[in-house]
């Protein structure tokens, strides 16, 4: 495909363009500085999110909370994601109907107040209300709020600078997991909790406070929720792609820590293929985002979802040592970690940007089912322990599901390459 006809492929809309394009519209300019403030805020809430895996480990060991099962400590992280999913239709309205800045400044100041009051809790159910719900609810909002702003800046580099927007998870992920390995022995939990939540108000309130949409962007007055969206096959396809992709990266990112002590490595070992896999999420998403913006959203990311789903179907089933695993971490997360990176591209590509707000806001709150059942449907999966393969069915879930995902962005692209046809017959 040329350069420049991908850029309007899926989109037979189009995307909204200001009156008087050539003057008001500057590809990039104060953009770049919402690339980054978006790219911290992700450190600061995917990221630190991703470092559940190393609570999990310290409330096991540690039977903080006795009686409390490994299901139930398993249920926080997923409630923290499905939360900021379930919050997302709300998130939407409140950025149409007051500002983004408001939303973005709530969801600061919900996260910091969900993990200072972490740092407190006496009861496992304590913990479920702030490091669960409260957390999620300040994620949901801190990204529903800025997800969508960086692709009001940019039309050639769209994909792109979502990809590096959006690496901030992976390197939040990873610097985060290693952090919170260390405070915790040195500092004890409850000052590791008030560190985070410190960082967290401080570091995202700023960001919150310069990110902005641009003037005629934000002129594009369309309803706030127009539901009639979810009709069109080609935003169906679209929440199918990141249904399915949404379960199998869910279930991928709890289960590897697990998995690699299932096989004989420790936990501190499972921590890091766990750090690794962030680290090449903070590697492939940019790269997945330069790589859409020359060849197709939909061609990269269906290219992605393919491979992962290849990746644990023919390689992870056969891991079973240290270096294995590593590698395996690696791998993966440079395609794993895609729907972050392209829901807002495709999104735009799909219903243009006056729709873009309302399509996220659909399909973030889609996904609040599968992400709050994808880590409970994995540990009925696993067998035994002295099974000598215990995970060989949730490497299979994983691995269909990806190819699942796959296959509805092809059918996605068959769809809009019909409305073309019929757009330009009628033309």
């Amino acid at each position: 495909m040329n350069g420049k006809s991908h850029h309007e492929e899926g989109n037979p809309q189009g995307s909204p363009q200001p009156k008087n394009s050539s003057e008001e519209f500057r590809e990039g300019g104060y953009g770049w500085v919402c690339v980054a403030c978006t790219f911290f805020m992700n450190a600061h809430t995917w990221g630190i999110n991703a470092a559940y895996g190393v609570f999990l480990a310290y409330y096991l060991s540690s039977d903080l909370f006795p009686g409390t099962s490994a299901l139930e400590y398993a249920f926080v992280g997923g409630l923290s994601i499905s939360c900021a999913m379930l919050i997302a239709p709300l998130a939407t309205y409140l950025c149409h109907r007051v500002s983004h800045r408001f939303v973005l400044n709530l969801g600061t100041i919900l996260e910091a107040v969900s993990l200072i009051t972490s740092s407190f809790v006496k009861a496992n159910w304590q913990l479920f209300l702030s490091q669960g719900a409260c957390f999620g609810f300040g994620m949901g909002l801190c990204f529903c709020g800025s997800v969508g702003i960086t692709s009001h800046w940019f039309k050639k580099r769209r994909s792109l600078v979502n990809g590096i927007a959006s690496s901030g998870s992976g390197i939040g992920g990873l610097v985060y997991s290693l952090a919170v390995g260390k405070m915790i022995p040195e500092l004890g939990f409850p000052w590791a909790m008030r560190t985070l939540g410190i960082l967290c108000l401080v570091i995202n309130l700023v960001c919150s406070n310069l990110l902005r949409i641009p003037s005629y962007s934000a002129s594009l007055k369309g309803s706030p929720f127009r539901v009639s969206i979810i009709w069109r096959l080609d935003y169906l396809l679209l929440l199918g792609w990141a249904i399915l992709s949404a379960l199998g990266y869910v279930v991928l990112l709890f289960s590897l820590p697990s998995f690699s002590v299932a096989i004989g490595l420790t936990q501190q070992q499972g921590s890091l293929a766990s750090a690794l896999l962030n680290l090449g999420q903070a590697i492939g998403r940019p790269a997945v985002g330069l790589l859409s913006d020359h060849f197709g959203r939909i061609n990269v990311a269906l290219i992605a979802s393919l491979l992962t789903g290849l990746l644990s179907l023919v390689f992870w089933i056969f891991v079973d040592s240290l270096g294995l695993t590593y590698f395996f971490s690696i791998a993966v997360g440079l395609f794993a970690g895609t729907l972050l990176a392209a829901a807002a591209p495709l999104a735009a590509e799909v219903l243009g940007l006056q729709d873009l707000g309302t399509g996220l806001g659909i399909l973030w709150f889609t996904l609040c089912p599968p992400t709050t059942v994808a880590e409970a449907i994995a540990l009925q999966l696993r067998d035994d322990s002295q099974e000598p393969k215990p995970y060989l069915r949730v490497q299979l879930f994983v691995g269909f599901m990806y190819l699942g995902s796959a296959v509805c962005l092809g059918f996605l692209m068959l769809e809009l390459r019909r409305k073309r046809a019929l757009a330009a017959s009628s033309a």
